[in-house]
């Protein structure tokens, strides 16, 4: 698998982007930056988008992909209460058109809703999909996602206590949520995120449930405090003995 990291941080500006990936050129995950980093031709190679949760700045561009891609029709695949979300505040035909009725003004729809239920494996356009309940509201999930026996979980917006998720995953992949600094750590898990040394933590459990830890990535970080954060977790991963890496928008991975 190759991701791609279209949107990184949870701050838009003319440097940063909100979070969005693309993996292999054709699975979106989440939709804040997924138009806006993306050529028309490149856009149109998206199968299927995954959503983590309904915030808008994981969801907000995908009625402007709807738009863009008009001519045909794209999965959009999430929890129901994302999907609920996503159609009673953005495309509710008077925010957006309902791209996902034939009754918009395009006569057919362009969107169609596939619910992803916690903890059941779902085939979405070839890969394995399993989305698991984290610590973030508006029911939040992380998404475990394989294909061709290499597996990532990304976490999507998440704050501490996920022991019961590390239980059920075995990724050589992660790539987490990681918001805030270590002195807004209050802030960081009222508001269900992540701050380096809550990580630190996370993954030491992580590693004493499965007896390893993956490669691990972390997004969502505020760009005000990046200097910060960016000293904070070069301590974490020198105390845990791994690599962690801070990618930048356009940046790959490979799998």
């Amino acid at each position: 698998m190759i991701v791609r990291f279209l949107g990184t941080h949870n701050a838009e500006s003319k440097s940063t982007r909100l979070v969005s990936l693309l993996i292999d050129d054709v699975l979106a995950v989440d939709a804040g930056s997924l138009v806006s980093e993306l050529t028309f031709s490149e856009q149109e190679k998206i199968t299927a988008i995954l959503l983590s949760h309904g915030h808008y700045d994981h969801i907000r561009a995908v009625p402007a992909f709807a738009f863009n891609n008009s001519d045909r029709t794209t999965k959009v695949i999430a929890t129901k209460k994302t999907l609920e979300i996503l159609s009673s505040h953005l495309i509710d035909g008077v925010v957006y058109p309902e791209f996902t009725s034939e009754a918009s003004f395009l006569r057919k729809a362009t969107l169609k809703m596939v619910q992803l239920e916690p903890f059941k494996p779902r085939n979405i356009e070839g890969y394995k999909v399993r989305a698991l309940p984290v610590q973030h509201n508006l029911d939040g999930v992380g998404l475990e996602i394989t294909s061709g026996g290499k597996t990532l979980f990304y976490t999507g917006d998440t704050g501490p206590g996920l022991s019961s998720v590390w239980a059920n995953i075995s990724p050589q992949l992660m790539i987490t949520d990681l918001t805030w600094p270590n002195r807004l750590s209050n802030a960081a898990e009222d508001a269900g995120h992540l701050c380096p040394e809550m990580l630190k933590e996370e993954l030491i459990e992580f590693r004493r449930v499965n007896g390893y830890l993956p490669k691990v990535v972390v997004i969502h970080m505020s760009p005000q405090h990046k200097p910060e954060i960016e000293k904070e977790i070069a301590e974490v991963a020198r105390s845990l003995g791994i690599s962690i890496d801070i990618p930048n928008e356009g940046e790959e991975l490979t799998l």
